[in-house]
């Protein structure tokens, strides 16, 4: 499972609503609403998101607000501890991408995971100390607030109420704080609330006074709240205490990037996403520039012919990121070559219908040099839309919780090609584009994503997933656009995913038998797997019409009125 949240979130001005109890909710999966909604992975999040809409925010003010709810509601993967990515399109069209991925530490080296005979020490990248990278969340929040219109106080303050008088909490939430009860013990060098005596169950209330404490400094002193002063001195005394490398400097020295945002054509629509660290958005790219000549809509809907050529565009994509990707800060990526409409021809030459393409003669293209993760999606009624991702890597990342200021640390070191060639947790293969460098941000899955025509966005998308996450929007895009589902179809349709390596396609189990057993008889190697990727979905409609989804696969909620 990909211990990943994704929130989509519509601002407009209206009514107030009845706010949910922290300690009496209920899950909504589907709504119409006729003037704003926010879908995340949590309801008491959609409704700190909806809340600050009630108070004059606006999209970016959301956001901010359901993203901090989500640190406190959902410690498996919400976080101040983890980074991101934030693609929006503002009012009158501008676009922009704020990357506040994780980076490595100053103390960061090549081969940091690898033991004297050279192998992988992956349970050093994958828990602990060491698997963490220097977090990017507090900052990109920060970076983000310079678009919105309420003060930052105003939009921490439900996360603080949160933590500091608790919630009560699901069976899915009882679920995984039991499944890593040991982890936390093992691991840490200081109690945390994520532990007790007895077994966690739902409607047990979790209280965090340490982190409403650490909330409390960023909304007193902004992001030398958490950067600089008490908490990264905690932070640092908790590395030194668990064997950690990340120094008081890294986190003084860290800053959230504005880059430009990703944008191509597909099928008459403006797709905008989000550029390297992220591989996301040139893997949709290559997807669906591959898929774009071939009759889809008239193939059908998880028919044979159609799932076919999907799989064989995602391992292509995938055998591309694993070679050319990385950080470009960095390393020279081949970003306009590998994006190009002749490469992007060319490698689907090697496809033949009705039979599977072996990975193994895959290979990454060659031309002239020239689960824990959060997602939202934001629209408002100026037309201003924001798709954000933000992670902790694994399942509770790190299961680090810095002592005495009680937030969780990322493992996404491990997202590095911590040994070229050999597998990271998602079984994702990467080259020396990605190797561990001081300063250097890890390549990451995470795709928020928007879609536009005739000037107004139509589509707010983005999921968790780990890996599976680029094939999910894929899926996501084409079930909207092309197949034409209706939006909650498309989002709670059975998913399938090929990621190159390895040589094999994962499904959802209640992906049609007809198609899988067609594709068997190909010699595609299909694998069923637990549910994975939680999309949050906002649809608009030429006459207006909004729909709001929340994944069926956790306890994701939309809100609205």
């Amino acid at each position: 499972m990909r211990f990943c949240l994704s929130i989509a979130l519509l601002f407009c001005a209206g009514p107030a609503l009845a706010q949910s109890s922290p300690y009496r909710y209920e899950i909504t999966k589907y709504i119409t609403p006729a003037k704003c909604a926010v879908v995340s992975a949590h309801p008491l999040a959609s409704e700190a998101g909806v809340q600050v809409l009630r108070q004059g925010g606006n999209a970016v003010d959301a956001a901010i607000a359901t993203q901090l709810a989500l640190a406190v509601v959902y410690p498996e993967a919400g976080n101040i501890g983890g980074g991101g990515f934030l693609v929006a399109r503002l009012r009158g069209g501008k676009t922009i991408a704020i990357d506040y991925r994780e980076m490595a530490p100053q103390k960061a080296s090549r081969d940091m995971y690898l033991d004297a005979n050279g192998a992988v020490q992956t349970e050093k990248s994958l828990a602990g100390h060491l698997a963490a990278g220097v977090p990017g969340t507090v900052a990109g929040l920060f970076a983000s607030h310079k678009h919105a219109k309420l003060p930052f106080a105003r939009l921490i303050a439900p996360a603080i109420q949160l933590a500091a008088e608790g919630y009560v909490i699901t069976a899915a939430e009882a679920a995984g704080l039991n499944r890593r009860k040991d982890d936390f013990i093992r691991i840490n060098t200081k109690p945390t609330a994520f532990v007790k005596e007895t077994p966690w169950k739902a409607g047990d209330t979790l209280v965090q006074k340490d982190l409403a404490r650490t909330l409390e400094l960023i909304a007193q002193k902004g992001a030398a709240g958490f950067y600089q002063g008490e908490t990264a001195e905690k932070v640092v005394a908790e590395m030194r205490r668990g064997g950690g490398i990340i120094s008081a400097a890294d986190l003084k020295n860290y800053r959230a990037k504005v880059r430009t945002p990703l944008q191509f054509k597909f099928r008459g629509y403006d797709v905008i996403s989000m550029p390297l660290p992220s591989s996301g958005g040139i893997g949709i790219r290559q997807m669906l520039g591959m898929v774009e000549p071939y009759p889809l809509e008239q193939w059908g809907f998880h028919s044979t012919r159609s799932v076919q050529v999907m799989i064989e565009a995602e391992r292509r994509a995938y055998a591309d990121r694993a070679q050319h990707l990385g950080d470009v800060d960095f390393v020279s990526v081949p970003i306009a070559s590998l994006t190009h409409p002749a490469y992007l021809k060319k490698r689907m030459q090697t496809f033949t219908p009705g039979q599977a393409t072996p990975s193994e003669k895959i290979k990454a293209g060659q031309f002239p040099e020239s689960m824990q993760t959060t997602h939202l999606s934001v629209f408002d009624a100026e037309g201003n839309a924001v798709s954000v991702t933000t992670t902790l890597n694994g399942g509770y990342g790190s299961r680090v919780v810095v002592g005495g200021a009680g937030f969780l640390l990322n493992n996404e070191m491990d997202d590095f090609s911590v040994k070229p060639g050999s597998p990271n947790m998602y079984g994702l293969i990467g080259a020396e584009a990605n190797a561990i460098r001081p300063g250097k941000r890890m390549l990451s899955s995470m795709t928020p994503t928007i879609v536009v025509k005739n000037n107004k966005p139509v589509l707010i998308t983005g999921t968790p997933g780990g890996s599976t996450i680029i094939t999910s929007v894929f899926q996501t895009i084409l079930n909207a656009l092309v197949f034409d589902l209706d939006a909650k179809t498309t989002v709670f349709a059975p998913k399938f995913h090929h990621q190159w390596l390895p040589d094999e396609v994962r499904i959802e189990k209640d992906f049609p038998d007809s198609t899988r057993m067609a594709l068997e008889k190909m010699g595609y190697k299909m694998v069923v797997g637990t549910p994975w990727s939680r999309t949050e979905l906002i649809k608009i409609h030429p006459d207006g019409k909004i729909e709001a989804v929340g994944d069926k696969r956790g306890d994701d909620s939309a809100a609205g009125y």
